[in-house]
Protein backbone atom coordinates (compact mmCIF):
# COMPACT_ATOMS: atom_id res chain seq x y z
CA UNK A 1 0.00 0.00 0.00
CA UNK A 2 2.02 3.31 -1.22
CA UNK A 3 1.22 5.83 1.35
CA UNK A 4 3.13 9.20 -0.41
CA UNK A 5 3.75 12.73 0.89
CA UNK A 6 1.42 15.86 0.13
CA UNK A 7 4.55 17.03 -2.57
CA UNK A 8 5.13 13.76 -3.46
CA UNK A 9 1.56 13.27 -5.38
CA UNK A 10 0.29 15.86 -8.01
CA UNK A 11 -3.02 17.96 -7.27
CA UNK A 12 -5.07 20.52 -8.24
CA UNK A 13 -6.18 23.12 -6.01
CA UNK A 14 -10.02 24.05 -5.98
CA UNK A 15 -12.09 26.16 -3.45
CA UNK A 16 -10.35 24.72 -0.76
CA UNK A 17 -10.58 21.24 -2.01
CA UNK A 18 -7.85 19.63 -3.32
CA UNK A 19 -8.70 16.55 -5.54
CA UNK A 20 -5.88 13.93 -5.21
CA UNK A 21 -5.00 12.71 -8.86
CA UNK A 22 -2.30 10.24 -7.69
CA UNK A 23 -2.83 6.42 -7.26
CA UNK A 24 -2.42 6.56 -3.08
CA UNK A 25 -5.02 4.24 -1.59
CA UNK A 26 -5.92 3.59 1.90
CA UNK A 27 -6.80 0.15 3.58
CA UNK A 28 -8.59 -1.41 6.85
CA UNK A 29 -5.40 -1.89 7.59
CA UNK A 30 -4.29 1.81 7.52
CA UNK A 31 -7.14 3.10 9.10
CA UNK A 32 -7.96 0.69 11.27
CA UNK A 33 -11.54 0.38 10.46
CA UNK A 34 -13.42 -1.69 7.42
CA UNK A 35 -14.11 0.48 4.46
CA UNK A 36 -17.10 1.55 3.20
CA UNK A 37 -19.43 -0.54 0.95
CA UNK A 38 -19.90 2.41 -1.74
CA UNK A 39 -17.10 5.29 -0.30
CA UNK A 40 -15.92 6.16 3.18
CA UNK A 41 -15.43 9.59 4.89
CA UNK A 42 -12.30 9.72 6.71
CA UNK A 43 -11.92 12.37 9.72
CA UNK A 44 -8.47 13.20 11.22
CA UNK A 45 -9.53 15.26 14.21
CA UNK A 46 -7.72 16.27 18.03
CA UNK A 47 -9.16 15.85 21.23
CA UNK A 48 -9.85 19.73 21.80
CA UNK A 49 -10.81 20.97 18.53
CA UNK A 50 -14.39 22.36 18.39
CA UNK A 51 -14.56 22.10 14.52
CA UNK A 52 -13.77 18.54 15.01
CA UNK A 53 -16.76 17.57 17.10
CA UNK A 54 -19.24 19.72 14.53
CA UNK A 55 -17.48 17.58 11.47
CA UNK A 56 -18.12 14.84 13.12
CA UNK A 57 -21.90 15.15 13.09
CA UNK A 58 -21.82 16.73 10.03
CA UNK A 59 -20.19 13.08 8.72
CA UNK A 60 -21.84 10.88 10.67
CA UNK A 61 -25.33 12.21 9.21
CA UNK A 62 -24.38 12.24 5.56
CA UNK A 63 -23.06 8.34 5.99
CA UNK A 64 -26.12 7.45 7.92
CA UNK A 65 -28.16 9.42 4.91
CA UNK A 66 -26.06 7.72 1.88
CA UNK A 67 -26.15 4.12 1.72
CA UNK A 68 -22.99 2.35 1.32
CA UNK A 69 -21.19 5.19 2.88
CA UNK A 70 -18.72 4.41 5.97
CA UNK A 71 -17.21 7.51 8.71
CA UNK A 72 -13.99 6.80 9.94
CA UNK A 73 -12.45 9.03 12.79
CA UNK A 74 -9.21 8.84 13.50
CA UNK A 75 -7.06 11.00 16.09
CA UNK A 76 -4.31 12.62 15.00
CA UNK A 77 -2.60 12.73 17.61
CA UNK A 78 -2.23 8.95 18.20
CA UNK A 79 -1.48 8.30 14.57
CA UNK A 80 1.20 10.84 13.82
CA UNK A 81 2.32 8.44 11.28
CA UNK A 82 -0.43 8.32 9.28
CA UNK A 83 -0.49 12.38 9.35
CA UNK A 84 2.76 12.76 7.91
CA UNK A 85 2.56 10.28 5.39
CA UNK A 86 -0.48 12.20 3.85
CA UNK A 87 0.58 15.55 4.88
CA UNK A 88 -2.40 16.66 7.28
CA UNK A 89 -1.63 19.79 8.25
CA UNK A 90 -4.16 20.84 10.44
CA UNK A 91 -7.00 19.36 12.09
CA UNK A 92 -10.21 18.77 10.62
CA UNK A 93 -9.01 17.01 7.75
CA UNK A 94 -11.66 14.96 5.30
CA UNK A 95 -10.86 12.95 2.97
CA UNK A 96 -13.17 11.02 0.52
CA UNK A 97 -12.48 7.44 -0.20
CA UNK A 98 -13.81 5.19 -2.84
CA UNK A 99 -14.60 2.22 -2.19
CA UNK A 100 -11.01 0.54 -2.93
CA UNK A 101 -9.82 2.78 -0.83
CA UNK A 102 -8.53 5.34 -3.04
CA UNK A 103 -8.53 9.24 -2.03
CA UNK A 104 -10.57 11.12 -4.48
CA UNK A 105 -11.27 14.52 -2.38
CA UNK A 106 -9.25 15.96 0.36
CA UNK A 107 -10.80 19.31 2.35
CA UNK A 108 -9.82 20.57 5.34
CA UNK A 109 -11.74 23.37 7.79
CA UNK A 110 -15.35 22.44 8.70
CA UNK A 111 -17.08 20.88 5.73
CA UNK A 112 -20.55 22.00 5.03
CA UNK A 113 -22.98 19.11 4.15
CA UNK A 114 -23.67 20.04 0.59
CA UNK A 115 -19.74 19.98 -0.18
CA UNK A 116 -19.51 16.75 1.43
CA UNK A 117 -22.58 14.90 -0.42
CA UNK A 118 -20.94 17.16 -3.17
CA UNK A 119 -17.63 14.97 -2.87
CA UNK A 120 -19.40 11.44 -2.54
CA UNK A 121 -20.53 11.90 -6.14
CA UNK A 122 -17.33 11.98 -7.27
CA UNK A 123 -16.54 8.48 -4.95
CA UNK A 124 -19.57 6.80 -5.51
Amino acid sequence: MPIYRQADRPTARRKGVTEVLGPESLGPEALGAELGERATLVQFSTAFCQPCRATRRTLAEVAAMVPGVGHVEIDAEERLDLVRALGIERTPTVLVLDRSGRVVRRAAGQPRRADVIAALGRAV
